[in-house]
């Protein structure tokens, strides 16, 4: 939007000032908020704010608006100094452009979509070389909250390279990377051929690690294939389905556990987890990880519904949605949302072969908003 072309008029009261834009909406600032967002009170080489709301007026009084070059000037009751706001930032708090998010695009079926087809790829030379096709990938990581990577070369530590272009990768006690492969007497089921159920991983982690990588370094031609599934999605239709259920999931904090002779781990959360405006923001499911239930006998069995309810969805082949990833392939989800799983595969007759790494939420999407604001 460009607000000095797009705004029609202003008016303004002792205690509001009111745009209405070109196209016939508007939007209210209360005299407060401006008084509070006073430019001239903002550090001008990192823009942060000088002073404390304790040191705002309590009421401080619009006494008139002037227009200047693409900017209004609000003039105070108390003579204190002018403040100059430009319509352009006026114009991104008022459609929430300043922090926009990406808009979740939720997969329920996977079962009907094709990784190949419906999700972002991206070569791997062509994510560090043009900055557009990088950003457009993340972009649909954000969105799909699953994105893959191809060619990415079958090397050791390749991955670290790989998940670089997405953002910040984080040491756990598995190390900076790990190798997922079939090893006799596993700290960790991960590391034998046996099928995994879909799960999130490392909830009883603080915080719980925002993406997930992984790349394959070798294949086993028959199993090991990988599984998907939108948490979220799945969260959304259990609360239309059986919302008792839901509530009982978002609203019960749980324990998760994990031991072996270099950790010992601990965190309590509830399985949903939601906004302040009740809007989900994570799935933490982890059937090998769970602790001991803790929960009042009273509320015990209606726990227990709920909570094999919500099992019971993600052993329903419609939501899964299955691919077998090849030698170079990386995926890259969101751990907080998309669950992941694979099928057995005999490790005696193929070694199969993936790299891991876990990448900080907030670096990937200050990856992503730094490459919109260079493109834009």
């Amino acid at each position: 939007m460009n607000a000095a072309v797009t705004l029609e008029r202003f008016t303004w009261t002792r205690d509001t000032l009111s745009l209405i834009w070109a196209d016939g909406t508007s939007r209210h600032f209360s005299s407060l908020w401006l008084r509070d967002n006073h430019p001239q009170d903002r550090d001008p080489g990192s823009g942060q704010r000088l002073i404390d709301v304790a040191d705002l007026p309590q009421a401080p009084a619009i006494h008139s608006v002037t227009t200047g070059d693409g900017s209004l000037l609000v003039h105070w009751d108390d003579g204190s100094d002018a403040a100059c706001f430009e319509l352009a930032w006026l114009a991104r708090q008022a459609t929430g452009a300043e922090a926009a998010a990406a808009v979740p695009r939720l997969w329920l079926d996977g079962a009907r979509l094709d990784a190949g087809r419906d999700f972002a790829w991206c070569s791997y030379g062509e994510a560090g070389t043009d900055r557009q096709a990088r950003f457009g990938w993340l972009s649909r990581l954000l969105s799909d909250g699953l994105a893959f990577l191809s060619t990415v070369p079958c090397e050791d530590a390749a991955i670290l390279g790989a998940a670089a272009l997405a953002g910040r990768v984080c040491e756990t006690n598995y190390g900076v990377l790990f190798d997922v492969r079939a090893v006799p007497q596993p700290e960790n089921l991960a590391y034998s051929d046996l099928g995994l159920g879909l799960h999130t991983d490392n909830p009883y982690r603080e915080p719980v690690p925002g993406y997930q990588a992984l790349h394959v370094l070798s294949a086993a031609p028959d199993g090991g294939q990988s599984l998907f599934a939108d948490g979220w999605a799945l969260a959304e239709y259990l609360r239309d389905a059986d919302r008792d259920a839901f509530d009982r999931l978002a609203h019960t904090a749980v324990g998760f556990s994990y031991r072996s002779k270099d950790a010992e781990l601990y965190a309590e959360r509830p399985l949903i987890q939601l906004s302040c405006s009740g809007a989900v923001t994570g799935v933490h499911y982890n059937s090998r990880s769970i602790a001991p239930l803790r929960i009042p006998d009273a509320e015990l069995s209606a726990y227990y519904r709920a909570y094999r309810r919500f099992a019971l969805l993600l052993r329903t082949e419609r939501f899964q949605l299955k691919f077998t990833l090849r030698p170079g392939d990386l995926v890259l989800f969101d751990n907080l949302r998309v669950l992941h799983g694979r099928t057995a595969f005999a490790s005696a007759r193929h070694a199969r072969h993936l790299q891991g790494c876990y990448v900080t939420r907030d670096s990937v999407q200050s990856t992503t908003a730094l490459l919109r604001r260079e493109l834009s």
